[in-house]
């Protein structure tokens, strides 16, 4: 073994310690990067019409409140309705696809059955297939029975998440250890209360990542919510942020634009710091506190 001379130690300390400075700084940049959006969206929720078309600025305009009354009160639109249906269709949605792909992971994981393979193959398949291609069925099977303008069409088809899957059962390969699953067969534990109380505790960080994704997926989705919702009473926030886009020009007014979109990013920040904290946490922690 060959042992390195002061030199060429000090050179290596030198060149992890400039690797690790650039590392870092690519990093600032990012956060900065990203940071900056949402402080332009905060400087441009805060200007007039006419501010903002007069050009760029760093500087808030002092028209925050101003902005907010308008587009709270848009005859148009409803804005705290909207708010409201985007965070129920989004916050079902996200719990029941995340508990369904778990427990569909779970099932694949556990047991051997025979075409298991087959089946997860074609899960992977449908997982490569854009939503757009079903959608023109879909969306006709809905008006032939009446479910247009109700939030069960935009709901329960989530449940089924290819991608949530593959992800959750990839994480249970790596973290799940199958002794504690027989552990607790052998203590006379069903399989539903092993899941939901073993299993489940032990996935947090795994479904603290795909609840936030979920949720802001379900959030933004624009295509069949603009589809099947008609009723004022029942859209979402982006149909309401693309018809305040759409108006008439004598009536556009950009700084109640902006000012909408700052309120619907805002319970996608609010769910995001909620759970952020349960993905650093272990995956022994967190079956210890199950």
């Amino acid at each position: 073994m060959n042992a390195k001379t002061p030199k060429e130690a000090r050179r290596a300390v030198m060149q992890l310690t400039l690797l690790r400075i650039l590392v870092y700084a690519i990093l600032v940049f990012l956060s900065i990067l990203c940071l900056f959006s949402f402080y332009m969206l905060f400087i441009n929720a805060s200007r007039s019409n006419g501010q903002l078309q007069a050009g760029f600025t760093l500087i808030p305009g002092g028209h925050m409140l101003e902005n907010f009354k308008n587009a709270w009160t848009d005859s148009s639109i409803n804005i705290p309705r909207g708010l409201l249906n985007s965070f129920i269709i989004a916050s079902l949605t996200a719990v029941l696809t995340t508990y369904f792909s778990a427990l569909t992971a779970y099932g694949f994981q556990a047991y051997d059955f025979k075409g298991k393979k087959f089946l997860f193959a074609f899960i992977m398949a449908i997982m490569v297939i854009p939503t757009q291609v079903s959608a023109s069925g879909f969306v006709q099977l809905c008006y032939k029975f009446g479910l247009t303008n109700n939030y069960l069409v935009l709901i329960l088809p989530g449940i089924a998440a290819p991608i949530v899957f593959f992800y959750i059962k990839q994480y249970m390969e790596s973290n799940l250890p199958m002794e504690i699953v027989d552990a607790a067969r052998v203590d006379g534990c069903g399989e539903f209360r092993t899941f939901n109380t073993i299993i489940l505790p032990m996935l947090k960080p795994a479904l603290a990542v795909q609840l936030i994704f979920s949720f802001v997926q379900s959030w933004n989705n624009y295509f069949l919510p603009s589809l099947l919702l008609t009723k004022a009473e029942k859209k979402t926030v982006p149909i309401m942020i693309a018809q305040l886009r759409s108006a008439d020009y004598s009536k556009f007014d950009m700084g109640k634009v902006y000012m909408f979109i700052l309120l619907a990013i805002l319970p996608v920040l609010i769910v995001y710091i909620i759970l952020s904290k349960s993905i650093i946490k272990g995956v022994t922690a967190g079956s210890v506190k199950g």
